[in-house]
């Protein structure tokens, strides 16, 4: 093999720190916005932690900005490498309020950080509900930061010519309009209309205004960041978590059938293929677990009210739970943890703010079993292999085996997780959910990964939620090439 092409040119790693530098001081400037709640709520002694974090990412965007030009365009190689990189620069920049305040440790800090950022919902906070407004705003807003993703956010002001590259490095591949910078923008507008619509339908409900900002901040990008440890259930109230889940399944759905959407192209939302898997998956699921509950002695109404709040939440990948963590453990074990738990690792819409496997991938495996069959009943029958996703798409040999690969890469990193979370926690149950949960960007939790929680299970889901991200190719990247750049060397 030759290792050499696989080496970064000179040009493209400059063009990173040069890219680099310029999402590092819009994340500065990101970071003076918490200053505002924090005058407001009475909490001058916070203003100098989020200073001092501006200030100190916007110095090293400026040194990086200043001593690295951009020379050249990112091979698509490039472009997954970097954006593996930057998202944990930027976990570790948006790390400093929560360690500069005094609230958390760094290490904690940064699991905090790339929990937020990766739209996970885990949490380092010993107690949410004593938890500073202007902290929380910055838990939130880099929850619906990460949900329309860094570098889609960065494309809008970034002067690059990588930028059809740098898009799909983040596991984004369809195009609402014709370029990538229009689609990029129209992806802004349909996120900030819904960020509005969601504040609107939490204060309709009766949220306090400062909660339904947050709550539509977390919901939105399916994050599932909460303020209060009882989450959901804090409010009591069944029309907040109807809004909620209405926001969830808005954040879950695929940006370009939203735009079909507002055109008022209904019917394009019905005929899609990933709405085809899920509704089904969310009635059975909601149906079964209700069931369950209900057979745990639960009333009917109320096993119906528990069941579909949680298996939304699954299946959209956000996270947000009126269950608590210790209930879950004790009575949602065995077939109710297991529902969830292979929901979740199905996940949300692909070009969503949502995570996991996603259900386009999920619907293709689905369908390749059936041409599979018929392929085997009628050999000489000429089977047409269609999808409906946007418009109609052939499914070639080599998109179901790309497919495959995915789910496969994906279970295994799942397996390995499991397996060294497995050293420090026996409950393999409550291991295979929490495991599932941080994989696919979600933060329900059945109350294992505390803050007392061993370092190395920490480490492995802070690994778990930049991969499930990413989604798998960009990470194999950014860990293959220096590996065969060092192999290169010794041999």
């Amino acid at each position: 093999m030759k290792y050499h092409a696989l080496r970064l040119r000179r040009e493209e790693l400059h063009s990173m720190f040069y890219y680099a530098g310029y999402i590092c001081i819009f994340l500065g400037l990101l970071m003076l916005l918490p200053i505002v709640v924090a005058l407001i709520y009475g909490e001058v002694k916070l203003v100098f932690s989020f200073i001092y974090s501006s200030i100190i990412s916007i110095l090293i965007g400026a040194l990086f900005y200043r001593f690295f030009e951009s020379r050249g365009e990112l091979s698509l190689r490039g472009a997954m490498i970097f954006s593996s990189s930057i998202w944990l620069l930027v976990c570790a920049l948006g790390a400093l309020p929560y360690y500069l305040s005094g609230h958390l440790g760094y290490f904690d800090a940064y699991f905090e950080a790339m929990s937020g950022f990766t739209t996970t919902g885990f949490s380092m906070f010993p107690n949410l509900d004593t938890v500073p407004y202007s902290i929380h705003f910055w838990r939130g807003f880099t929850q619906w930061l990460g949900g329309i993703g860094i570098i889609v956010l960065a494309l809008v002001i970034l002067p690059s010519r990588s930028i059809v590259q740098l898009y799909m490095s983040e596991a984004r591949e369809e195009r609402i309009l014709p370029t990538v910078r229009s689609t990029v923008k129209i992806i802004l507008y349909i996120y900030l209309i819904y960020t509005l619509l969601g504040i609107i339908l939490y204060l309709a409900a009766g949220m306090p205004l400062f909660d339904s900002i947050f709550h539509t901040f977390t919901a939105l990008s399916t994050g599932g960041f909460a303020m209060h440890n009882s989450s959901m259930a804090y409010y009591q109230s069944i029309w907040i978590e109807i809004v909620a889940m209405i926001v969830m399944i808005i954040g879950a759905t695929n940006f370009a059938v939203h735009y079909t959407i507002l055109k008022r192209n209904w019917k394009e939302y019905f005929k899609d293929i990933e709405t085809k898997v899920f509704w089904p998956l969310l009635i059975v699921g909601t149906l079964i677990v209700t069931i369950f509950l209900y057979n745990q002695n639960h009333i009917i109404l109320s096993s119906l009210r528990y069941s579909i709040f949680q298996v939304v939440s699954a299946l959209t990948t956000t996270g947000l739970q009126t269950v608590s963590g210790s209930d879950i453990t004790a009575k949602w074990i065995g077939l109710g943890m297991f529902i969830l738990t292979i929901l979740m690792i199905i996940g949300a819409g692909s070009c969503s703010t949502g995570g996991g496997i996603k259900l386009i991938r999920f619907g293709i495996m689905l369908k390749g079993i059936t041409w599979g069959v018929k392929s085997f009943l009628f050999p000489r029958a000429k089977i047409p292999r269609k999808i409906h996703h946007i418009f109609d798409m052939n499914i070639s040999k080599e998109i179901l085996e790309m497919t495959g690969l995915f789910i496969f890469a994906y279970i295994l990193t799942y397996i390995i997780s499991v397996i060294i979370v497995l050293f420090y926690y026996p409950n393999i149950g409550q291991v295979l959910f929490e495991v599932a949960s941080a994989l696919s960007n979600i933060g329900l939790t059945s109350g294992l990964m505390t803050p007392s929680s061993p370092a190395i299970t920490k480490i492995v889901f802070i690994l778990d939620f930049w991969v499930g991200r990413l989604e798998i190719w960009p990470i194999l990247l950014f860990v293959t090439i220096p590996l065969l750049s060092m192999k290169r060397r010794i041999s």
